[in-house]
């Protein structure tokens, strides 16, 4: 019986804070998520970075040793200036010195990688007014360009989701919740065959360098906003129609975040997703909602009357003062 009674306190306990339980529980799901992905990138990428830097040790070694009139920290100094001038985007190589990266069209590019939080960082400002304008650009064009995506989502997602999946649940009588699915489910395959399939196909054609993994890679770090910044197109030796091509990368970038968004804005109105999504959110009691608007109300009903009565007595204040006969003389009169 204690037994009995014990365990539907438990469960009791458990229904009136599943919020908290599920939050919880996410919170814990989130930080193992973020532990594997830590030994997995450790376990898969260690030994590559362990054989390139055996390699550049060979290759420092070599060049010391048919170098023997250049001292190593002259060397390192060289190479130090090197790689911070790449960092900002500059390169020192013979075949890349055509590429300018700030031109109309490469910084048409970096605004729009700037203005989508993609940041490849292949190219940052290199002076202290450039910073600082990137800063100002920035804390006004984010906002602007998140106010610019939510209301084109809003406008397309109504004739690209909303009235399609009512069409067919009004013309054929479907169930709502399973086209609202089948129809998500089309439209997510539809916008990965047309942004990341083919641009990548493209891409491994018209980049030297790049396979089809790497063209797909670069599209999925690309429309995700996570920009690595490893992979950058438009940055090759003599590339042809290079300002055209890189208008065309600028208008594919803003073209696929707008896709991306709309196809994660129909997934989350799924009706199943939608309940998902309520077991982490914070329950508001209703009696208690009801309590403090019964409250509020007494409240401004008792501040309300508490008005009247002083202004009734400010008005008896104002009043002019009439005096007023004993009722023993109106007697007498009418006696009289």
């Amino acid at each position: 019986m204690l037994q009995s009674l014990a365990g539907c306190s438990c469960v009791r306990l458990v229904e009136r804070h599943r919020s908290a339980w599920c939050f919880a529980f996410l919170v814990l799901g989130y930080l193992l998520y973020l532990v594997f992905g830590a030994v997995v990138f450790s376990s898969v990428e260690l030994p590559y970075e362990d054989l390139l830097r055996q390699e550049l040790r060979k290759l420092k070694r070599r060049f010391l040793e048919e170098h023997e009139c250049l001292s190593e920290q002259q060397l390192e100094q060289f190479l130090r200036r090197v790689l911070e001038a790449s960092n900002y985007g500059v390169s020192v190589l013979g075949n890349a010195s055509g590429n300018w990266n700030w031109d109309f069209t490469s910084a048409l590019f970096f605004a729009s990688t700037v203005l989508s939080t993609t940041g490849y960082g292949h190219t940052v400002p290199l002076s202290d007014g450039g910073k600082a304008f990137c800063i100002i650009y920035s804390v006004i064009g984010i906002p602007f360009t998140l106010l610019f995506l939510t209301a084109v989502v809003q406008r397309i997602i109504v004739y690209v989701t909303r009235r399609p999946v009512l069409y067919f649940h009004i013309r054929w009588g479907f169930s709502k919740q399973i086209v609202a699915i089948i129809h998500a489910v089309i439209l997510g395959f539809v916008t990965v065959s047309c942004f990341f399939f083919i641009p990548a196909a493209v891409f491994s054609v018209v980049e030297d360098d790049w396979n089809f993994l790497e063209s797909f890679y670069f599209c999925f770090i690309s429309l995700s906003t996570i920009g690595l910044g490893d992979y950058v197109p438009g940055e090759g030796y003599n590339q042809k129609f290079r300002e055209l091509y890189k208008i065309g990368i600028t208008c594919y970038l803003l073209l696929g975040l707008i896709a991306m968004l709309v196809v994660l804005e129909t997934f989350c109105e799924l009706h199943e997703l939608k309940k998902f999504r309520k077991l982490f959110y914070v329950k508001k009691d209703k009696e208690e909602d009801q309590v403090h608007i019964v409250e509020h109300d007494q409240l401004s009903f008792s501040s309300i009357s508490d008005q009247a009565a002083s202004m009734k007595e400010d008005e008896k204040a104002n009043e002019p003062f009439v005096t007023v006969q004993p009722a023993t003389y109106y007697d007498g009169c009418i006696n009289n």
